[in-house]
Protein backbone atom coordinates (compact mmCIF):
# COMPACT_ATOMS: atom_id res chain seq x y z
CA UNK A 1 0.00 0.00 0.00
CA UNK A 2 1.21 3.53 -1.08
CA UNK A 3 -0.12 6.72 0.11
CA UNK A 4 0.83 10.13 -0.60
CA UNK A 5 0.25 13.21 0.39
CA UNK A 6 -0.45 16.95 -1.33
CA UNK A 7 -2.10 20.19 -0.16
CA UNK A 8 0.46 21.61 1.97
CA UNK A 9 1.67 24.83 2.24
CA UNK A 10 1.61 28.65 3.77
CA UNK A 11 -1.54 29.83 5.11
CA UNK A 12 -2.01 32.96 7.40
CA UNK A 13 -3.78 32.60 10.85
CA UNK A 14 -7.30 32.78 10.52
CA UNK A 15 -6.92 31.32 6.55
CA UNK A 16 -7.57 28.11 5.16
CA UNK A 17 -6.15 25.04 3.68
CA UNK A 18 -7.18 21.20 2.45
CA UNK A 19 -5.01 18.46 2.75
CA UNK A 20 -5.02 15.68 0.35
CA UNK A 21 -4.28 11.61 0.93
CA UNK A 22 -5.05 8.88 -1.61
CA UNK A 23 -4.09 5.15 -1.13
CA UNK A 24 -2.80 2.95 -3.46
CA UNK A 25 -1.88 -0.88 -4.01
CA UNK A 26 -3.75 -3.12 -1.85
CA UNK A 27 -6.56 -0.46 -0.99
CA UNK A 28 -9.14 -3.46 -0.79
CA UNK A 29 -7.27 -4.01 3.05
CA UNK A 30 -7.74 -0.52 3.97
CA UNK A 31 -9.77 -0.02 6.90
CA UNK A 32 -9.42 3.43 8.58
CA UNK A 33 -6.89 6.46 7.11
CA UNK A 34 -5.88 9.54 8.97
CA UNK A 35 -3.54 12.36 9.64
CA UNK A 36 -0.75 12.98 12.40
CA UNK A 37 1.20 16.12 12.28
CA UNK A 38 4.54 16.60 14.05
CA UNK A 39 5.91 19.87 15.33
CA UNK A 40 9.69 21.34 15.76
CA UNK A 41 10.42 20.48 19.52
CA UNK A 42 7.14 17.88 20.01
CA UNK A 43 6.19 14.47 19.33
CA UNK A 44 4.25 12.96 16.66
CA UNK A 45 0.33 13.70 17.32
CA UNK A 46 -2.82 12.23 16.18
CA UNK A 47 -5.08 15.18 14.32
CA UNK A 48 -7.83 13.04 12.91
CA UNK A 49 -9.08 9.29 11.75
CA UNK A 50 -11.65 7.90 10.02
CA UNK A 51 -12.96 4.63 9.44
CA UNK A 52 -14.34 3.22 6.10
CA UNK A 53 -17.40 3.94 7.76
CA UNK A 54 -17.42 7.01 8.40
CA UNK A 55 -16.63 7.31 12.08
CA UNK A 56 -14.02 9.83 13.12
CA UNK A 57 -12.07 10.95 15.92
CA UNK A 58 -10.61 14.34 16.12
CA UNK A 59 -7.58 15.98 18.21
CA UNK A 60 -9.00 18.71 20.90
CA UNK A 61 -6.73 21.11 19.19
CA UNK A 62 -8.66 20.87 16.26
CA UNK A 63 -12.49 19.94 17.12
CA UNK A 64 -14.41 22.37 15.36
CA UNK A 65 -11.61 23.91 12.79
CA UNK A 66 -10.77 20.97 11.05
CA UNK A 67 -13.02 18.18 9.33
CA UNK A 68 -11.94 15.07 7.90
CA UNK A 69 -14.18 13.03 5.32
CA UNK A 70 -13.36 10.45 3.34
CA UNK A 71 -14.28 9.08 -0.47
CA UNK A 72 -14.13 5.58 -0.55
CA UNK A 73 -14.13 4.73 -4.10
CA UNK A 74 -11.25 6.70 -4.77
CA UNK A 75 -9.84 5.41 -1.84
CA UNK A 76 -8.62 8.72 -0.42
CA UNK A 77 -9.09 11.61 2.42
CA UNK A 78 -9.44 14.74 3.50
CA UNK A 79 -8.77 17.32 5.55
CA UNK A 80 -10.32 20.56 5.99
CA UNK A 81 -8.39 22.95 8.33
CA UNK A 82 -9.89 26.25 8.52
CA UNK A 83 -9.44 28.67 10.91
CA UNK A 84 -5.79 27.74 11.22
CA UNK A 85 -3.46 28.87 14.18
CA UNK A 86 0.18 29.21 14.19
CA UNK A 87 0.30 26.19 16.31
CA UNK A 88 -1.10 24.14 13.40
CA UNK A 89 2.44 24.49 11.68
CA UNK A 90 4.20 20.98 11.03
CA UNK A 91 4.39 18.22 8.83
CA UNK A 92 1.13 16.44 8.49
CA UNK A 93 1.26 12.98 7.36
CA UNK A 94 -1.10 10.73 6.05
CA UNK A 95 -2.05 7.37 7.29
CA UNK A 96 -3.58 3.89 6.95
CA UNK A 97 -4.27 0.74 8.11
CA UNK A 98 -6.14 -2.43 7.80
CA UNK A 99 -8.82 -2.15 10.89
CA UNK A 100 -11.11 -0.10 12.74
CA UNK A 101 -10.80 -1.13 16.60
CA UNK A 102 -8.79 2.56 17.75
CA UNK A 103 -8.87 5.35 15.03
CA UNK A 104 -6.05 6.89 16.85
CA UNK A 105 -3.09 4.53 16.84
CA UNK A 106 -2.08 1.11 15.10
CA UNK A 107 -1.55 2.53 11.51
CA UNK A 108 1.16 0.84 9.75
CA UNK A 109 0.98 2.68 6.34
CA UNK A 110 2.51 6.51 6.04
CA UNK A 111 3.21 8.70 3.70
CA UNK A 112 6.58 10.88 3.33
CA UNK A 113 4.54 14.14 4.75
CA UNK A 114 3.41 17.49 3.37
CA UNK A 115 4.30 20.65 5.42
CA UNK A 116 1.76 23.13 6.61
CA UNK A 117 3.29 26.82 7.84
CA UNK A 118 0.68 29.20 9.24
CA UNK A 119 2.21 32.72 9.05
CA UNK A 120 1.52 35.32 11.78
Amino acid sequence: VQVVESGGGLVQVGGTLRLSCAASGSVVSIDSMGWYRRSPGKGRELVAGISSRGATVYADSVKGRFTLSRDNDKNAVHLQMNNVIPEDTAIYYCAAKQDSYDLRSGYGYWGQGTQVTVSS
